[in-house]
């Protein structure tokens, strides 16, 4: 069962699972917390497991105005401040991710360690491919079924509201995020770059930004896409708590991490 908590103009609804170290997992666009079905068992075997949906997202209603990254990054560091309290492991999907590097970047002091799944620091990062694909597919097409379901399964404002929601998710990708790889450099948290051999961010993309981030490492899921919590989750998951839980070993033959 989930709860509702005011933050700013928005009510965000979150669950819990679990006891110790809080572990706050940050769904993709037009997702909701199911799509960690995967994850938050296992996870809250070890972890105190928070998942939060977003403004426009799952049970948490939308706002009047744009959908930005920004705005949504602020109402998860309200939620962190007033839920959890205390530094918290961020693992963030996609769009959750990118919330995850702009807490991260924002608001050191909030996060322990950083896993990031599938997520780009800008607009080019995504294959042109992908963004044709979102701007020719309306929102009621069959091809939108598995997103557009869960909306209008649990929205507060109702299945009439998902077109609307769906036009503002496809024009925030064409013009966000703006992560500079400046800013990816000023990340202190100990963080996971992780993703899908086949995803719709590029690999080049994602080792830009794990060159970027100081104290990253890179995991890429062979055999994957986006979808890798739900293609692959054991092995995703056995990567990720592997990285929360342990110590990084003293590598025989240092390059990259020699220099920093």
């Amino acid at each position: 069962m989930g709860q509702y908590i005011d933050v700013a103009d928005a009510s965000i609804w979150y669950a819990e699972e679990g006891t110790g170290e809080p572990l706050v997992l940050l769904h993709g666009g037009l997702c909701t917390n199911e799509t960690w079905a995967a994850q938050t068992p296992p996870f809250a075997q070890h972890f105190h497991v928070v998942a939060a949906e977003r403004r426009g997202h799952g049970h948490t209603a939308d706002v009047a105005g744009q959908l930005t990254y920004t705005a949504m990054a602020a109402d998860m560091v309200g939620f962190l401040d007033q839920v959890v309290g205390m530094p918290a492991h961020l693992v963030g999907h996609s769009d959750g991710g990118i919330v995850a590097l702009m807490i991260a970047i924002a608001r050191p002091d909030l996060v322990a360690k950083l896993v990031t799944i599938g997520a780009n620091y800008d607009p080019s990062g995504i294959l042109p491919e992908v963004h044709d694909m979102f701007t020719r597919t309306a929102a009621d097409s069959a091809e939108m079924a598995t997103l557009r379901g869960p909306y209008e399964k649990h929205s507060p404002d109702g299945p009439e509201h998902w077109p609307i929601v769906y036009q503002k998710f496809v024009e925030l990708i064409r013009r966000e995020p703006n992560i500079s790889l400046e800013e990816l450099a000023r990340i202190s948290a100990p963080t996971l770059v992780l993703v899908g051999d086949d995803d719709i961010v590029s690999l080049e993309h994602t080792v830009a930004m794990f060159r970027a981030i100081p104290k990253s490492e890179l995991a890429v899921i062979p055999g994957t896409s986006h979808a890798v919590p739900t293609e692959k989750p054991e092995l995703l998951n056995r990567i990720v708590l592997d990285f929360l839980q342990l110590e990084p070993v003293a590598t025989t033959v240092p390059i990259r991490r020699a220099r920093s």
